[in-house]
Parts: structure tokens; C-alpha cells; sequence
């Protein structure tokens, strides 16, 4: 169960980056668009970038946040059931942060900056379930002989 937590929370972190890629490409095809002469407005269809971007943090994040939270309580992570409810807690932050930008939009700022906050704490999470790293070997005891 260690290892599906730590899969589950490096996803959530891999889905994040996803995130940023698709509305790169969403928002850089709207601009070629437009400057290839066509009009983009509210009734326009949605591309390639925004349709990743819409499935994967409405569905696919989401989905992995509430796997991660069940796991978490059978995954005997230290720290994990705190870890997995921070991740989970970031993404309905995040959720709430993309709902209120529409009216808002100055708020997707912090839609931005939460999705920073997520993937670092969402790989910490996937790191913690790795355990302690590797013990780093002892050096040999030296002697020091005295000759009389």
C-alpha cells in the first residue's frame, strides 16, 4: 500500500505539470488563431489544450486526491493521512480558485500559485512514502598504533 500512495501522490504531482502544458498549448493556439485571422469569444469551441486542461483538473486530479486520501489511512506512511488531506485540500482550494476566476479573474493568479503549492507538497507526499533514504555507510574505524 506504501507504493500505491507514493504512485497516487506522484500523480497528482505529474497531473499538475500536465495542467500547466495544456493551458500553455490552449491559450498559445487561441493567440495563433487569432492572429491567423479568426475570432475567439465566449461562444468559440474549446481546443485540445483547454479540453486536457478541463478533464484532467476536474476529473483526473480529483479523482487521484480521493484515492490518495483512502490509501493513505492503510499505507502506514508516517505523516501520510496529514499528507494526503493537504493534497486533498489543495485541489478543492484549487476547484474553488478556477470557479471564482470567472467572476474574478485577477483570482487566477492564485488558481496559478496553488497549483505550485500543490505539486510541491503532492511530490513531498510521494517522497515521504519512499521512507528514509539510504543510510549512508560508516566509515571504518581507524587505529592509531603507538610503537614504544
Amino acid at each position: 500500500m506504501r507504493s500505491v500512495y507514493r504512485v497516487l501522490a506522484g500523480l497528482v504531482a505529474i497531473g499538475v505539470v500536465v495542467q500547466a502544458m495544456a493551458i500553455a498549448l490552449a491559450w498559445f493556439t487561441v493567440i495563433k488563431d487569432v492572429d491567423d485571422g479568426l475570432v475567439f469569444t465566449k461562444d468559440s469551441d474549446a481546443n485540445a489544450g483547454h479540453m486536457i486542461h478541463t478533464i484532467v483538473g476536474s476529473a483526473v486530479i480529483p479523482l487521484l486526491a480521493i484515492l490518495l486520501l483512502i490509501v493513505s489511512f492503510f499505507a502506514k506512511v508516517d505523516g501520510g493521512v496529514r499528507w494526503a488531506l493537504y493534497v486533498f485540500g489543495l485541489v478543492a482550494l484549487q476547484f474553488g480558485l478556477a470557479a471564482a476566476s470567472f467572476g474574478a479573474p485577477v483570482i487566477g493568479a492564485l488558481h496559478g500559485l496553488n497549483a505550485f503549492a500543490l505539486l510541491a507538497v503532492a511530490g513531498l507526499a510521494s517522497r515521504r512514502a519512499a521512507g528514509p533514504g539510504p543510510v549512508a555507510a560508516e566509515a571504518p574505524a581507524t587505529t592509531t598504533e603507538t610503537t614504544p
